[in-house]
């Protein structure tokens, strides 16, 4: 069975106290935005506590062309994918040269070539990598990544398996957007950068913890394209979301687990270990309700949360970085994320601490 063989996450120097990202919001937005007091309250809805960003708060109270912001989101993402793969090298104990597939996530920039050809360049990695940029899947797509990752190396033993994460919410911040959605974005997501190495059967993992992928599944909700996704302005990327995702959540997620789970003879009682995306504390509470599980299930995610903000897709595996880092319980573990379409993306792991 394919395995998890190293993961790693980035924290940024700037990560900010939620509270002072509240006053900032507050100052930029009073002026034309009169509501502003009156939705303050959503800083606090969220249960952030702080927020991982890529660069110090004053930089957001400037506004910035879409080239300048597009060019600092290529900039960073390459020095810190960087930074986050080398980490995972090493504590997989391989050579950088033995990476035989490369998966690239991000819905928040722009780069022709793409991001992981750039990195490819930089590290002096393997010139016959197989890439594969993944652009679109939002906050689904480190739980698609990690999946798509995983069946490469289930069809090819001896593949080694890169795949990173990065999203710069904070670098699609529209100063001069005073609507309801980009003050609520505001609000929650932040920066974030992960990577991990997926490895196939011919290769033996030297770590302490055991992360066996044992099958998938991707969903797209029908008539639902509206619910989230970007709107491409001259300005730049303009945040699109429902209040709506917490009903869709509690309408189907129920029944997507348990069908998934049955096909493999499983029920939900089977699971031991959560590691799902935490879009926000009512998306959370949603899960918790739909599965009927208690909060301690979902300790993990819900402590990124409160740590990070919601980075879209890197924050699955700053969830999975936490079970990986520490004793778990032996047995199933299930990763869920959703994202634009919209659309659900599920793993199934097997999981032993050695």
């Amino acid at each position: 069975m394919p395995s998890l063989a190293a993961i790693s996450k980035i924290d940024f120097p700037f990560k900010v106290a939620q509270q002072e990202v509240k006053q900032c919001a507050k100052e930029l937005f009073e002026p034309s935005f009169p509501q502003v007091t009156r939705m303050l309250s959503a800083f606090e809805n969220t249960e952030i506590k702080t927020r991982n960003f890529c660069k110090p708060l004053d930089y957001y109270k400037t506004a910035h062309s879409f080239q300048e912001q597009n060019l600092l989101y290529i900039q960073t993402s390459v020095e810190y994918s960087v930074k986050a793969i080398e980490e995972c090298i090493s504590s997989a104990k391989i050579d950088k040269n033995e990476i035989t597939d490369f998966i690239f996530i991000s819905t928040t920039g722009l780069s022709t070539p793409s991001i992981d050809a750039l990195i490819i360049n930089e590290m002096k990695l393997n010139q016959h990598i197989s890439r594969t940029p993944v652009f679109g899947l939002g906050c689904a797509g480190g739980v698609a990544g990690f999946s798509k990752a995983c069946i490469l190396a289930k069809a090819n033993p001896d593949a080694v398996v890169l795949v990173i994460a990065v999203e710069l919410c904070s670098l699609t911040f529209l100063r001069h957007d005073y609507s309801k959605s980009n003050f609520i974005g505001s609000s929650l997501f932040a920066d974030g950068i992960a990577a991990c190495i997926i490895t196939g059967d011919n290769h033996k993992n030297k770590t302490k913890r055991e992360v066996s992928f044992l099958a998938n599944q991707s969903k797209l909700y029908y008539d639902t394209l509206e619910v989230m996704g970007w709107e491409f302005l001259d300005t730049g990327f303009k945040v699109l979301f429902s209040q709506n995702i917490p009903v869709i959540i509690q309408k189907n997620i129920g029944a997507d687990v348990a069908s998934f789970l049955e096909k493999h003879q499983l029920l939900l009682s089977d699971i031991k270990n959560f590691i799902f995306h935490p879009g926000g504390k009512k998306v959370l509470t949603a899960y918790e309700e739909a599965l009927n599980i208690d909060g301690t299930a979902l300790k993990n995610t819900r402590e990124v949360m409160n740590d990070y903000g919601n980075m879209s897709s890197p924050t699955v595996l700053y969830v999975m970085e936490r079970f990986f880092s520490q004793e778990f319980e032996n047995g199933f573990g299930l990763m869920v994320s959703l994202g634009p379409g919209f659309s659900s993306e599920m793993v199934l792991l097997q999981m032993n601490n050695s």
